[in-house]
């Protein structure tokens, strides 16, 4: 019997969502708010910058209008504000087992402006390979420890294309990655680097949930994107109206419908994201201010302006063979026309592209819903990504795809399989 009362429940459920979707979720709202903050006033949305700090303040009052709450603890309203850190490397010498080693040999990331380990200064870690040395830095950078990464002398060529990068840290540690042959029975490490620090916003608010509260679903975008560049013509401003303006205005979109249905059985948590285009901080930051266990599903939105690939009323979903979070929104949508198709673009790793990745790296059933063709959108990280150039009717059709397919999930009757933690 309880299947039946199951599958009646949803249906119930979803006739109840689908309803007011017409009337809540329309083109000309929509396209208002993509209008705002794809505007040159928001100046590309660049972190750092007087525009991206008007975007947020849009989007937050925008929360305020939706009815949402700023999260428990919150002390900046909906503005979650947090800085990283960067360094460049003023001087520094490195002894292992009393040699000294060549400047080639070792690539420091200092996360204060003096380093002074004698021996016991740092926690050392060896490795046997760097093949993927991109994600186990992030992971090292956003840790307080101090870390002395040993690395035999045959990664050479990884610890160079490492040179390469720019990283930026939340956490306090320094690391060390050095290329030694031996076991390293003592060191010593001097140096000084000059610290900048970069201040950031995500903006989140909530809707409380009923009989499951601690049961997070999550609906979430980056809003910033590259600024002011290179002029092209007379146009110098990098709008990012689809990326990810589109994603940004879906997310206000959704928070504004769920905000007028009857109050969620779990807790729905709206969040715009800072700092993708360069490095995924934003998201990263915000998967440190709660438990990813209680977060049972996240909906990540991200370029959903033009047709997919299979044209009107279809968007695709990344790792959707990860977890069974795509075939239950599928499922969903059975007799509304509309598909959810798996990422078509495999080898360009989209998955772990996006926000949804910190997340989903945690063990969350964390996706993200898109369109774009990635072999074909000719004003990708352009100044030609206008409003102008998006199918607003798509779109919209696209939110309402994402708020009816939800509604399983947001009232408690259906919940994703994680995906296994990395």
């Amino acid at each position: 019997m309880r299947m039946p009362f199951m599958f009646l429940c949803l249906m119930a459920c979803l006739q109840l969502g689908a309803q007011p979707l017409d009337r809540l979720i329309r083109d000309a709202p929509v396209k208002k708010t993509l209008t705002v903050l794809a505007s040159d006033d928001m100046q590309g949305r660049r972190p750092g910058t007087a525009g991206i700090d008007k975007a947020a303040a849009y989007i937050a009052r925008s929360f305020g209008k939706a009815g949402l709450q700023p999260l428990p603890g919150a002390t900046d309203g909906y503005w979650q504000c947090f800085e990283t850190l960067s360094a460049t490397v003023l001087d520094m010498a490195v002894v292992i087992n009393g040699k000294p080693l060549a400047a080639a040999d070792f690539l420091a990331f200092p996360g204060k402006e003096t380093l002074a380990w004698d021996d016991e200064g740092a926690e050392t870690v060896y490795l046997d390979r760097l093949s993927n040395a991109v994600q186990m830095l992030q992971s090292w950078l956003q840790s307080d420890k101090d870390l002395l990464v040993v690395v035999d002398t045959s990664h050479r060529k990884a610890l160079s294309r490492m040179r390469n990068m720019r990283m930026q840290r939340m956490g306090k540690g320094s690391v060390m990655v050095v290329l030694v042959a031996e076991p390293v029975c003592y060191y010593k490490v001097q140096g000084s680097a000059r610290i900048a620090r970069s201040r950031y916003a995500n903006v989140v608010g909530m809707i409380p949930g009923r009989s499951r509260a601690g049961e997070k679903v999550l609906f979430s975008a980056h809003y910033d994107h590259l600024g002011i560049g290179k002029a092209v013509g007379q146009d110098s401003v990098y709008n990012g109206a689809n990326d990810d303006a589109s994603g940004t205005t879906a997310v206000i979109h959704l928070a504004r419908y769920f905000g007028r249905m009857p109050a969620p059985e779990r807790t729905l948590v709206f969040a715009a994201f800072t700092a993708e285009e360069s490095g995924g901080y934003g998201s990263r930051y915000f998967s440190r201010q709660l438990n990813p266990d209680s977060v049972v599903a996240m909906f990540n939105i991200e370029m959903i302006g033009t047709e997919s690939k299979w044209g009107a009323n279809s968007a695709f979903i990344t790792g959707y063979e990860r977890s069974d979070f795509g075939s239950l929104l599928q499922e969903s949508l059975q007799g509304s026309g509309f598909v959810f198709h798996p990422d078509p673009y495999p080898s360009q790793n989209l998955f772990y592209r996006s926000d949804n990745a910190t997340l989903a790296a945690l063990g969350v059933p964390a996706h993200t819903v898109s369109t774009s063709k990635m072999d074909g959108e000719k004003y990708y990280h352009t100044v030609d990504d206008e409003v102008e150039t998006l199918d607003i009717a798509n779109m919209t059709r696209i939110i309402r795809a994402i708020a009816l397919s939800s509604q399983g999930i947001v009232g408690g009757l259906r919940t994703p399989r994680r995906i296994p933690k990395r």
